[in-house]
């Protein structure tokens, strides 16, 4: 099996962009065929980058951990096709034998008057307020068709946003350049101490508080979990996740239910907090500043925090409160059109990669962020994932050829009944994902 020597371009630039001694990137070493196919655009090389960045950042933990230092970080091959595999391990998911719903009817590419539009309806009460922005004629696909044929898509992207729905008027150009990583603050105080960690587990004992949703956020602290970490996501009862998605993304984590607004709830809440080591969001800006959550506040509260913060389109700009998934991004950003076909309708990337990428990215912040003793907030977005994409990762020569996905599939009981799912790039899980929301929400003893 080959594995490669020199150091990756793009690997180099996503462990300088999370703060990484420049001398420790070219340990990262590649192996195995990639499964992300060609295309005008560097996925294979976004895909493994964000993958080996995060191992590196892992082993510079669990070096530190043993009483090193980041120069005895000493990661291991990254093979590619467990990258390529956990890349679309929504795809390769099975609930029962049953392929999941991973986009709805009304999900999808729509011909406007003056070009294309992309609408996200996966979640009810995004479907909701799509039809009642372009009326009730236009809750069957072949309705909605209709209704979007005669308006721009200017105006079919203003009209779902204003009455709380995700579409996207298909971008020509693309967008504004963005940051991969920002810095968002730092204490200055300490962490709690780690001890030595069990070999292959450098996030063992960490305590993760995962305000998360749907895949960017949550394949970043299953990744966690799968390194040890305990992880516990607190959602909403009042906001659903998608039964599929989350049997996709639960694994490594439990998942409990608190309402803020409730004071019992909220009693709780902060208990974990004050007992947790890192806290991972995935709302726009602004969403958990209302409940006293932002990471300037956190991070007042318990200066020791780890706290890395994702959303979809950026921390600043005319765009930045506003909801997205990856495939919104791919098309607000100017990547579905890249990916059209012949005929002119819009494409899209062949891993939702801003999504996962993003992912693997958060974990990697979060591992570095610990090893240098945490006490800092860290922001990543979707947007800046796909800026990195289209302008800066430079592409890595021919690949191998021969990849497979059967070696990383897995079969597991869960919450949801038996599962085929893609194991993690790392390894895999001790067991599969309970049902979203029924765990208790307390920690796990340390």
């Amino acid at each position: 099996m080959t594995i490669t020597g020199e150091q990756d371009g793009a690997t180099a630039q996503a462990w300088g962009a999370l703060g990484g001694a420049p001398e420790l990137a070219g340990r990262v070493r590649y192996r195995g065929a990639p499964g992300l196919g060609q295309g005008p655009l560097p996925v294979r090389e976004l895909a493994r980058a964000t993958v080996g960045a995060c191992a590196l950042a892992a082993a510079e933990l669990a070096a530190v951990r043993a009483g090193g230092g980041a120069a005895d970080a000493d990661p291991s091959a990254v093979d590619e096709g467990a990258v390529a595999t956990a890349f679309v391990s929504e795809r390769h998911l099975r609930v029962r034998g049953r392929e999941p719903v991973n986009f709805a009817p009304l999900s999808g590419f729509w011909r406007a008057a003056d070009g294309w539009v992309r609408t996200h309806a996966n979640y009810p009460h995004h479907e909701a307020a799509l039809v009642r922005a372009l009326g009730p004629r236009s809750a069957t696909p072949e309705a909605l068709r209709a209704a979007i044929a005669g308006r721009t898509a200017a105006e079919v992207q203003e009209r779902v946003y204003g009455e709380g729905g995700l579409a996207v008027a298909v971008a020509q150009e693309y967008g504004d350049p963005r940051p991969l990583v920002e810095a968002a603050g730092e204490s200055g105080a300490p962490g709690r101490t780690l001890g030595r960690a069990p070999a292959g587990l450098p996030a063992a004992g960490v305590r993760v508080l995962d305000l998360t949703r749907v895949i960017a956020g949550p394949v970043a602290t299953r990744t966690l979990g799968m390194l040890g970490a305990d992880v516990l996501r607190i959602d909403s009862p009042g906001l659903p996740e998608a039964a599929d998605t989350y049997a996709d993304t639960g694994f490594g984590k439990r998942s409990a239910l608190l309402d803020l607004a409730a004071t019992s709830d909220r009693t709780v809440f902060e208990g974990l907090l004050a007992e947790a080591d890192v806290v991972v969001t995935g709302y726009r800006p602004g969403a958990l500043e209302r409940h006293g959550l932002g990471a300037a506040e956190v991070l007042e509260r318990r200066p020791g925090l780890v706290v890395a913060q994702l959303c979809a389109w950026g921390w600043d700009g005319p765009w930045a409160g506003r909801r997205g998934f990856d495939s919104l991004v791919q098309a607000g950003y100017g990547i579905a059109a890249r990916y059209a076909g012949p005929d002119g309708v819009p494409g899209v990337l062949p891993a939702q990669a801003l999504d996962h990428g993003t992912g693997y990215l958060v974990a990697a912040g979060v591992l570095r962020a610990l090893a240098e003793g945490g006490g800092r907030a860290l922001r990543f977005s979707l947007a800046g994932t796909a800026s990195w994409l289209v302008r800066d990762v430079p592409a890595a020569g021919p690949a191998a050829s021969g990849y497979a996905a059967e070696p990383w599939l897995r079969e597991t009981d869960s919450g949801y009944g038996s599962l085929r799912y893609a194991a993690g790039p790392f390894g895999d899980w001790a067991c599969g994902p309970s049902r979203w929301g029924t765990d208790r929400a307390a920690w796990l003893p340390r």
